[in-house]
């Protein structure tokens, strides 16, 4: 009985010290034929309303075993509450490394990368409270993007 108490604890301290983040909103857009034409550019639209906490924005990118490349370019663009005009961010989305292959998990042929566009120990907060929408743009050379099967956005409001 003694030792069922002390698992139980254990458990339970590990459950509610590691939970660390907290899921906002998360959405992915499936590419039609794995051909991620440069002319689409999937939008996501959210609401924040505390802008008092940290958040962490990541890019959710699917594609198979025969995607060309190690890396992702693309353009993300922001458009805040009560703005006209989106803000355009570059970002080089690393994939795999000649070490270690692909970064992101892998089921059979399949690859997911979950990729923090922010440092993990760097605080990203939104300004303004209000729906927000980002934009994906690819930038890569090849157009249309081979074996991409799915693109998204993944917020996380870090926990206190």
């Amino acid at each position: 009985m003694k030792n069922s108490l002390l698992l139980f604890t254990f458990c339970f301290l590990i459950f509610f010290t590691s939970c660390t983040r907290i899921n906002l909103y998360e959405k992915q857009v499936a590419i039609s034929g794995h051909q991620w034409q440069s002319s689409f550019k999937p939008g996501f639209k959210f609401n924040i309303t505390d802008t008092t906490a940290p958040y962490q924005v990541f890019i959710v990118f699917r594609h198979n075993d025969k995607y060309n490349y190690n890396n992702l370019w693309i353009n993300l663009y922001t458009l805040a509450p009560g703005s006209h005009t989106p803000e355009k961010a570059q970002y080089e989305l690393p994939l795999a490394t000649n070490e270690h292959g692909w970064l992101g998990t892998g089921m059979d042929d399949i690859y997911e990368h979950h990729i923090a566009l922010t440092p993990l120990n760097k605080n990203f907060y939104f300004k303004k409270a209000g729906e927000y929408t980002f934009t994906i743009e690819h930038i890569m050379r090849e157009d249309p993007l081979q074996n991409v099967m799915n693109v998204g956005i993944r917020i996380e409001r870090k926990a206190p």
